[in-house]
């Protein structure tokens, strides 16, 4: 990654990228330098493999407030990274597409607002946990805008159910910590200044595992969650484990089993 980022931070601790958007002064808002950031980083994982998990968070008093309206000149303007067409419509949607198509694990700390593209950069995390303060809404049609936008159509129903995401992206409430848990949006819920706590049991787990088996997992589950049959599903799965039978960590794994076992 290259070392003039600017919107966020990210800390290595081992294998793990602890990512903290860092525009506090906007409450972490998305802006034509963060969505370009956040496409490099997240495009590059596949090939990092140095990087087992990435734990997610925002500096200041928000996770994300969505997208920088005031910064929204700049999307028109001559330096801009797109073409012609959708722009950056589709030029920020593909970094939730970054975010779930990369191998590595992510794990989501979310408290005060995150709100429309703030909102989808936590429906895209694999596991998320939220602070007390934590409120969530698919802002966009308080803005005029469908509610169908950056993946909120496809992850909030698979996440929460129909009936809920109807709910919520028809009105563009807000979803609160305590019914984000009770929903299962959430994993769980705890005080605001406890969340990297929180965090360690789940990464320390997921380090606990086989680098090819835990991305393997990843990959297997998002693409059987869109399988169209328990048989493409297997057919994944029986992908997969020949993939990691073949690597020398299950063979360390299964003589250390026998081993104890014996």
């Amino acid at each position: 990654m290259s070392d003039d980022v600017t919107t966020f931070r990210i800390e290595k601790r081992g294998a793990v990228d602890w990512l903290t958007l860092d525009r506090p002064e906007s409450r972490n808002a998305i802006n034509l330098r963060m969505a370009t950031e956040l496409r490099d980083y997240f495009g590059g994982l596949s090939e990092d493999d140095s990087v087992r998990i990435v734990v997610m968070r925002g500096a200041g008093q928000s996770f994300c407030a969505g997208l920088d309206i005031k910064a929204a000149g700049e999307l028109a303007g001559p330096d801009a990274p797109f073409g012609a067409g959708m722009g950056f419509q589709s030029y920020l949607a593909d970094v939730y597409v970054r975010m779930r198509r990369c191998p590595q694990p992510i794990v989501s700390l979310v408290h005060g607002a995150a709100c429309g593209g703030g909102f989808s950069f936590v429906l895209a995390s694999d596991i998320r946990i939220a602070g007390e303060s934590a409120r969530m809404n698919a802002a966009y049609i308080l803005l005029g805008l469908s509610a169908c936008d950056m993946g909120c159509s496809y992850f909030l129903p698979r996440l929460v159910g129909t009936s809920v995401a109807s709910e919520l992206m028809l009105t563009g409430r807000f979803i609160h910590a305590p019914r984000a848990l009770a929903t299962g949006l959430v994993s769980e819920v705890v005080p605001d200044d406890r969340l990297e706590q929180a965090a360690a049991p789940y990464v320390e787990e997921m380090l606990a595992t086989s680098p090819m088996g835990l991305r393997m997992t990843k990959e297997g589950l998002n693409l059987s969650i869109d399988a169209p049959s328990l048989e493409a599903a297997m057919a994944i799965e029986n992908r997969n484990q020949l993939m990691c039978t073949a690597s020398p960590e299950f063979a360390r794994r299964m003589q250390a089993f026998v081993q104890r076992g014996s």
